[in-house]
């Protein structure tokens, strides 16, 4: 049974591992197997978001909704992860730095009960393909709110430090549109 703090507490004492990464996965493939339990306990997200578990200097914990539709540009966390889908669908374009900016490196699909380790160095970007908001669950080794990272314009591939301006406007925009469907 999926239990928030017991969450927690499993993450921060797999830091102890030595390969805490794979300590976390497995952590987070046990709680994404039973995906109703994290909706009990989490509740059921109405909007898009990104709500926080816990945040460490050492580890941060997300509950995040994308917005149905929703794409977020290349971007890298510059620490590893791992994401675990709990509801709906990720999919995941991967990049490699070039001399041009990016090269683009291959795609993953995530469903329901999917995770994914993502090494230090992963540049990502993002995209909900459904009309539902999708859900996962993002554990940090890091802080995640204090690590400098960059992004990269997803049309010119420019690199850019991280705006978390910019990424509030597209949950914001991804809840709009949510909002106006709901109203039809």
């Amino acid at each position: 049974m999926f239990e928030k703090q017991r969450f927690i507490e499993a993450c921060r004492a797999a830091l102890k591992e030595s390969d805490a990464q794979a300590a976390v996965n497995e952590i987070v493939q046990e709680a994404v197997s039973e995906p109703g339990q994290i909706l009990r306990e989490l509740g059921e997200p109405q909007l898009a978001g990104v709500d926080t578990i816990y945040r460490g200097p050492d580890l941060t914990i997300l509950n995040l909704a994308w917005g149905p539709r929703m794409d977020l540009h290349p971007h890298d966390h510059r620490m590893w992860a791992v994401i675990g889908i709990y509801a709906g669908r990720e999919d995941n374009t991967f990049y490699r730095r070039s001399p041009e900016g990016l090269a683009r490196h291959g795609l993953k699909e995530l469903n329901a009960k999917d995770t994914i380790p993502l090494g230090e160095t992963i540049i990502h970007s993002v995209s909900n393909p459904l009309d539902e908001l999708t859900c996962a669950l993002h554990v940090y080794g890091g802080d995640f709110f204090d690590t400098p990272r960059s992004e990269w314009d997803p049309q010119t591939f420019e690199e850019h430090p991280y705006d978390v301006a910019h990424t509030i406007q597209v949950f914001e925009e991804s809840n709009r549109r949510l909002r106006e469907a709901q109203r039809r």
